[in-house]
C-alpha cells in the first residue's frame, strides 16, 4: 500500500520560514512528479508547487513564486518545500501529492495526482 507522510508543519510568525517534508513508501509506488497543495478553511485545495523527476522541472503557483522552493530526492521518494517569507494567507493544511504519469504542464490540477498524504497544518500569525 502506498503512503505519503508529511512532516514539518507548525506555527510561525509573519516573515518566518518553515520546511515541509514528504516521504513516500510502498512496494507499488511509482512517481513521475511529487508536489504540494494546500487548503485553507472554507476554501478549495489549491496547487502550490511540483517537482518533475525526469528533468528536475519545477512548477509554482504565482502566490508563492520567489518565496517557496521545492526540492527532492528521487531515490528516497522524498520531496521538500522550503517556505520563506511566510504570510498569514499561507495558513493552511499542506498536502503532499504524487502522480504516476508524466504530463506537459498539467501539474497544477488535483486530478492528475494519484496519491495524497494526510496533510500537515501550517499556521502563520501576524
Amino acid at each position: 500500500q502506498v503512503q505519503l507522510v508529511e512532516s514539518g508543519g507548525g506555527s510561525v510568525t509573519t516573515g518566518g520560514s518553515r520546511r515541509l517534508a514528504c516521504a513516500a513508501s510502498g512496494r507499488d509506488f511509482i512517481s513521475t512528479a511529487m508536489g504540494w497543495f494546500r487548503q485553507a478553511p472554507g476554501k478549495d485545495r489549491e496547487f502550490v508547487a511540483t517537482l518533475k523527476w525526469s528533468d528536475g522541472s519545477t512548477y509554482y503557483a504565482d502566490s508563492v513564486k520567489g518565496r517557496f522552493a521545492i526540492s527532492g530526492d528521487n531515490a528516497k521518494n522524498t520531496v521538500y518545500l522550503q517556505m520563506n517569507g511566510l504570510k498569514p494567507e499561507d495558513t493552511a493544511v499542506y498536502f503532499c501529492a504524487s502522480t504516476r504519469h508524466e504530463y506537459s504542464g498539467s501539474y497544477y490540477y488535483k486530478v492528475v495526482y494519484d496519491y495524497w498524504g494526510q496533510g500537515t497544518q501550517v499556521t502563520v500569525s501576524s
